[in-house]
């Protein structure tokens, strides 16, 4: 399956976010917060799933989405974490 649109970008996004973590030395279960700004909040269900995938579900950040006007670069989806090394 070719992945396009919010399931490439949100995919995208998350594997940056990882790269940034590593480089700290964190990882997701690392993160204390996530906050997900949406082009369409349509496209939250589907994104929703594939931000999941990259997380513990044994200790899932908080977190707020909100749908946005518009992103830089025209994106459907930026998403803003903050970890803290307990």
């Amino acid at each position: 399956k070719i992945l396009d649109g919010i399931e490439k970008e949100t995919h995208q996004v998350m594997k940056n976010l990882q790269a940034i973590l590593d480089a700290a030395g964190l990882t997701f279960r690392d993160v204390v917060k996530s906050t997900i700004f949406l082009k369409n909040m349509d496209d939250f269900a589907v994104m929703n799933d594939i931000y999941a995938s990259y997380l513990d579900p044994s200790c899932y950040p908080a977190r707020e989405t909100v749908q946005v006007s518009c992103l830089p670069k025209n994106v459907n989806v930026e998403i803003s974490m903050i970890a803290h090394k307990g």
